[in-house]
């Protein structure tokens, strides 16, 4: 007889959002959003016709079967509070960013695959979902300014995008790249920023069963000030890594520089694991607060993922894991 041990960050389904619950709130919405949305803009993706802003040309996917391999102990944050509270420096650099983001045009969106793979190629976002095995799991997801949600991620595990491009041997990291247009995104015209925004995991990480591509939230597309189309999610780093609106995956032998890192290496680094125990250079990791309540709660090493992701560090002891 099988008998299942529920693992220590695991939640009761009882404490989840229903997925009932999903599916009426995105049929209130789509009754409610049926204005234009925004937007032109040069660069990234051109003029977007008025018909097709306005509704998320991926919103009939969703909401997608929860994996329950991928639940929490703690309850869900809730929406308001995760969609509001957001970063998106591109846009500006305060946490009232959700109006600004809206300029960012989601259609069309295509994605480049390149580097050291089998086949380079570009697909179109779309193309892109209908051939990923969407799910949505419910994860951690701790910033490296002290606060934490949780969230119900909808989208596709990192590994079967890595599958597709079909590294070739020799490439030992994923480098990930955000859009660039200066003419919808004022922070991009600051010159004193490393953009566009870049980030990498290792292969053995961005090919760990926790690694996420997000394309959806709450039963519904990624908004736009959470990172439509396209964002990365590891819920065992800081939620710097977690790049939003992405273009581009390059498979590569160097370890690629994170836009924090470049910005200021003293205090961010390329790993940035979650470590209670190793203070940021101006703050301590020790305690977050969680987002939308008063609770102050003790941060857990990897964010409560230990038990998952230590092993992918184990002979990288001289490494500067948790900045």
């Amino acid at each position: 007889m099988l008998i299942r041990t529920r693992r220590r960050w695991e939640l009761p389904e009882r404490m989840a959002t229903p997925e009932a619950l999903f599916r009426d709130r995105r049929r209130l919405l789509k009754g409610l959003a049926l204005g234009p949305i925004l937007l032109a803009g040069a660069g990234l993706a051109g003029a977007m016709p008025a018909e097709a802003a306005m509704e998320d040309p991926s919103a009939k996917l969703y909401p997608v079967t929860r994996n329950d391999s991928y639940t929490l102990d703690r309850p869900l944050t809730e929406e308001k509070f995760a969609t509001s509270w957001n970063n998106f420096y591109e846009f500006n650099d305060s946490k009232d960013v959700v109006d600004d983001a809206q300029a960012l045009p989601i259609r069309p969106w295509s994605v480049k695959i390149d580097g050291m793979v089998a086949q380079p190629m570009e697909i179109a976002i779309d193309d892109l979902l209908a051939k990923m095995p969407l799910e949505e799991r419910l994860y951690r997801h701790r910033c490296v300014e002290a606060w934490s949600m949780a969230v119900p991620w909808s989208g596709f595990p990192l590994k079967a995008l890595v599958a597709m491009a079909q590294p070739s041997a020799g490439a030992k990291y994923l480098r990930m790249e955000t859009f660039m247009n200066p003419d919808v995104a004022p922070g991009q015209q600051q010159s004193w920023y490393p953009w566009p925004y870049v980030e990498g995991l290792t292969l053995a990480e961005a090919t760990h069963d926790l690694a996420f591509i997000a394309t959806g939230v709450y039963g519904k597309p990624l908004p736009a000030q959470n990172g439509s189309p396209l964002r990365l999610t590891v819920p065992w780093k800081y939620g710097f890594k977690s790049i939003k609106s992405i273009v581009r995956f390059s498979f590569t032998d160097q370890q690629p520089m994170n836009f924090w890192q470049a910005l200021q290496a003293s205090e961010y680094g390329f790993w940035a694991n979650v470590n209670p125990e190793v203070p940021h250079p101006r703050w301590s990791q020790a305690h977050e607060r969680v987002l939308g309540t008063d609770q102050v709660v003790a941060t857990q090493l990897f964010n409560g993922y230990a038990d998952e992701v230590a092993g992918l560090y184990k002979d990288l002891q001289n490494e500067r894991l948790y900045a």
